[in-house]
């Protein structure tokens, strides 16, 4: 994990000396449809990339073809979703859980909604959202609601065990991250102590966004492959919910579930303007 990635999801440091060299401005938007020489520079879910070579139509992030040089300032948003769609998706959230954390997050999984044509980068952003709405009930929730199952959560057969506390590891954040083993792996991945520190979830949303797209491009769960390839790969909707539920939602465990996300992945993709395609179902 670079460290700079770390550097964008651990909470805010104190006020930067004088001598700290600030990011510099954001380079001009990254244009799918426009040639990019050795050299241009551009400006990608808020950070600046540089061609390291001709392209055109490769997404910063998505692939070799461009070179991070780090978070810019001043920039806008490129995500495929903006803020005005979350707010409609998300009319009653929970402040902690705002767009910029989102934003901020989505560096640790660039391929993250940035793969394929504008309509499948939309249906990934659409379905990853659907389930974080499903998961936290239109993002209301910050963790776990039911504390009696807190203790639930920590699995004594890991070899770390659970040095935050048997109830420190209940579910957080958008999809509600749960499991020692989980913060461990997670916490690896981005850079993070979270297996010590596991209230950082609850504490930094961008953390928590990262946790649930930590998940979601990373972890196939009890499906066959991760959410982020479903949707990419053409399988569709339904087997992202057979990567994070499997057999108690799937065939026949829990039908009314199924329609239940089903029935918000079609309001959302709505909202965001894109046909839900198909293999909706699992």
């Amino acid at each position: 994990m670079p460290a700079a990635l770390a550097a964008v999801l651990v909470p805010a440091a104190p006020a930067a000396s004088a001598s700290t060299s600030a990011a510099e401005p954001c380079a001009p938007l990254h244009s799918p449809t426009a040639d990019y020489r050795a050299g241009d520079t551009v400006s990608h879910h808020g950070r600046n990339w540089s061609a390291k070579w001709w392209t055109r139509g490769e997404s910063p992030g998505a692939g070799s073809a461009w070179a991070d040089r780090g978070a810019c300032m001043g920039g806008v948003s490129d995500f495929v979703i903006g803020e005005e769609e979350f707010d409609a998706i998300f009319p009653d959230r929970d402040p902690f859980y705002t767009y910029q954390g989102l934003i901020d997050a989505l560096h640790a999984y660039p391929r993250f909604a940035n793969v394929g044509t504008p309509q499948t980068r939309a249906r990934e952003a659409a379905a990853f959202l659907t389930h974080a709405d499903f998961e936290s009930v239109g993002l209301k929730y910050v963790k776990e609601i039911n504390e009696a199952n807190y203790w639930r959560k920590c699995d004594d057969t890991q070899p770390f065990g659970c040095p935050a506390g048997r109830e420190a590891y209940y579910g957080r954040g958008p999809i509600m991250f749960s499991w020692n083993f989980n913060y461990k792996a997670a916490g690896d991945a981005l850079g993070l102590d979270l297996l010590n520190d596991p209230w950082l979830v609850e504490r930094d949303p961008s953390v928590a966004w990262a946790t649930a797209l930590w998940y979601w491009n990373t972890q196939n769960g009890p499906g066959t492959m991760t959410s982020h390839d479903a949707m990419v790969g053409g399988a569709g909707f339904g087997e992202t919910i057979r990567s994070l539920n499997g057999a108690l939602e799937c065939d026949g465990g829990n039908p009314a579930s199924v329609a239940a996300r089903v029935e918000r992945y079609e309001r959302i993709t709505g909202i965001v303007g894109v046909a839900p395609g198909s293999g909706l179902t699992c």
